[in-house]
C-alpha cells in the first residue's frame, strides 16, 4: 500500500520542543501533504466559526480560590455507567490514515496508553474490528483496561445501511453510539489517496451525495436535504440500539429539550469544528444555555477549540461534563505516531491537574461558574 502522501515517518521519540499541542500543529505541517494539511485545518467558507471556537476561551478568565487543601485531588469523573480517568475523550475524526499508516490502530493503541475514551467515526479508515483487537492487544501487553470505545454515525442512505454500521460496532463491542445530526453535508475537495477510504460503510455511497449535488446544483430539493435526518430519524434510532445513545450537533436549548423527550442518554454541544455552517457560534459560548435548558437530566460533552488544559476548566464550569478534541489528535499522530497522541493526552492531563490546583479545586466538581470571570 502506498503512503506517499505522507512526506514524513512519525516520530519514534519525542522530542524535548514538543511541548504543547500547540507545537505539534506547528510540527504536523511538515509531514503531510498539503491538501490533506488543508483538510485537516480549514473550516467551512470564511472559518469563522473556526476561529470563534478558539477565540471564545479567551472571553473568559480564571478566578482562583486560595488556601485550599488540594493534596487529596483527583480528576476522575462518571459518565452514565463508565469510569472516566480524565474528563477527555478522542473525538471521532475521520480517515486517520490520511496522517499515519497505522491509522486508527495507532490512535487506539494511545487510547489505552492513557486511559482515554475513543469515538470512533463512520469514517474511519479501519475496520471497527480491527480497532477492537488492536485496544485488547495494547491493553494485554500494558495490563490495564481497554478504555471506552463509541461509534460515531453518520445515517446512511438507507435504514438497512445504517443497521449495518450499528450491528457492526455491536459487534466490536463499543459500548455507545454518537449520532452526528450537523453535518449531513460538508464541502470537501479533497481526493482520497491510495489506500485510505470509509472500510466499515458502503464503498459506492460514499460519495454519493456529491454527485448528486453537482448534477442538481442546487440545494432544497437535492439528494442531501432528502436524506437529512429529521427527528423521526431520532425516533427510529432510539429503537435500533440499546446502547446509550448521544447527539452530537446541539447548539440550541428548545433541541437539547426535545432530544430528551426523544430518550436521547447524552448530548454533545458541537458546530462540527467549524467544518459545516460558517458563522454558527462557538460551542463554548452555547454550551451554558444548554446545560440551563437540560440541568442534570444528561451528561453534556463539548467540542471545539480545546487546545489546554485550562480550556478544559473552562468548559467544565459553563456546564460540560467533560471535553472532546479533535484536530489536536491527527496533529499528533501526523508527527509521532502512537506516541505523540498519548503524548497530548499526557499534556492535556497534567495541564488540567496543574489548573485545578492553582484554582483551588481538588475534584472536578468542585468546578463552577463562579471560577469564572467574562473579560
Amino acid at each position: 500500500m502506498s503512503h506517499s502522501h505522507i512526506l514524513q515517518a512519525a516520530l519514534n521519540q519525542i522530542p524535548i520542543t514538543l511541548q504543547c499541542l500547540r507545537d505539534y500543529e506547528i510540527t504536523a505541517q511538515d509531514f503531510v501533504r498539503s491538501d490533506i494539511w488543508q483538510y485537516i485545518q480549514q473550516g467551512s467558507d470564511q472559518n469563522i466559526s473556526v476561529a470563534a471556537n478558539r477565540r471564545a476561551f479567551d472571553d473568559y478568565g480564571l478566578r482562583p480560590r486560595i488556601l485550599r487543601d488540594v493534596h487529596h485531588g483527583g480528576v476522575a469523573v462518571q459518565i452514565l455507567n463508565e469510569t472516566w480517568q480524565v474528563p477527555i475523550a478522542l473525538a471521532p475524526v475521520a480517515y486517520h490514515g490520511l496522517v499515519h499508516p497505522e491509522a486508527e490502530l495507532a490512535t487506539v493503541r494511545a487510547a489505552v496508553a492513557m486511559q482515554t475514551p475513543m469515538v470512533v467515526s463512520t469514517l474511519s479508515s479501519c475496520r471497527f474490528q480491527d480497532i477492537r483487537l488492536a485496544a485488547e492487544a495494547a491493553a494485554q501487553e500494558l495490563k490495564r483496561p481497554v478504555p471506552p470505545l463509541w461509534l460515531q454515525l453518520y445515517s446512511q442512505a438507507s435504514q438497512q445501511q445504517t443497521q449495518q454500521v450499528l450491528q457492526d460496532a455491536l459487534d466490536a463491542q463499543f459500548s455507545a453510539v454518537m449520532w452526528t445530526v450537523d453535518a449531513h453535508y460538508k464541502r470537501s475537495s479533497l481526493a482520497l489517496p491510495e489506500g485510505v477510504s470509509a472500510v466499515n460503510i458502503d464503498a459506492d455511497a460514499q460519495y454519493k451525495h456529491t454527485s448528486h449535488l453537482l448534477d442538481e446544483q442546487l440545494v432544497f430539493g437535492s439528494w442531501f436535504t432528502e436524506h437529512a435526518p429529521t427527528w423521526d430519524d431520532l425516533a427510529w434510532l432510539r429503537e435500533q440500539t440499546h446502547l446509550p445513545l448521544w447527539l452530537k450537533g446541539v447548539s440550541h436549548p428548545e433541541d437539547a429539550k426535545m432530544a430528551l423527550e426523544y430518550g436521547i442518554d447524552g448530548l454533545v454541544v458541537s458546530n462540527h469544528g467549524g467544518r459545516v455552517l460558517d458563522g454558527m457560534a462557538a460551542s463554548l459560548h452555547v454550551l451554558p444555555e444548554i446545560k440551563a435548558a437540560t440541568g442534570a437530566a444528561v451528561p453534556i460533552l463539548l467540542d471545539g477549540g480545546i487546545r489546554h488544559g485550562t480550556d478544559i476548566v473552562k468548559a467544565l464550569a459553563l456546564g460540560a461534563d467533560a471535553v472532546m478534541i479533535g484536530r489536536p489528535q491527527m496533529h499528533a499522530l501526523a508527527v509521532a505516531g502512537m506516541l505523540g497522541v498519548a503524548h497530548i493526552l499526557h499534556l492535556l492531563r497534567m495541564e488540567l491537574e496543574l489548573a485545578l490546583a492553582q484554582m483551588g479545586c481538588a475534584q472536578i466538581k468542585e468546578i463552577h461558574s463562579e471560577c469564572l470571570v467574562r473579560w
